[in-house]
């Protein structure tokens, strides 16, 4: 896997201002965090991660490879990094998770014994419910 404190240290972030609603603090203060981690330039990851991040996030990724995520959950600033860098290094890390190889099972000779012998059973009482013929 990678480091998560190294990763955090090439993170870029940027204070801007909350949208939406708000009482006269909203156009004071700037809240929102952004935070952008540029893939292609990274230090951290070696080839192989940053080819499957890539791969795994290209619908949430820029033309650059650049990772951008924002968080204004929070009124406090402080809070809302921490949010967006825990998001951020989430998303990494399920990124990297390589699933395991499905292998097929077979049924077992006994399980397809049982469900053919159920099949008959029903059709035969099934059978049994309809009128006798007249021939």
């Amino acid at each position: 896997m990678f480091s998560a404190e190294a990763v955090t240290q090439e993170f870029n972030f940027k204070a801007i201002r909350s949208s939406g609603s708000g009482g006269q603090h909203v156009n004071k203060v700037s809240s929102k965090v952004e935070l952008s981690f540029n893939l292609s330039e990274s230090i951290v990851l070696n080839t192989f991660q940053k080819e499957t991040i890539i791969n795994k996030l290209a619908h949430r990724l820029t033309k650059d490879a650049v990772l951008i995520l924002q968080c204004d959950d929070s009124r406090s600033q402080h809070k809302n990094k921490s949010i967006v860098i825990k998001r951020t290094i989430a998303l990494l890390k399920s990124a990297l998770v390589i699933p395991k190889k499905r292998i097929p099972t077979k049924i077992p000779k006994a399980v397809i014994k049982k469900r053919l012998k159920n099949k008959r059973l029903q059709s035969e009482r099934k059978a049994n419910r309809k009128k006798p013929g007249l021939d």
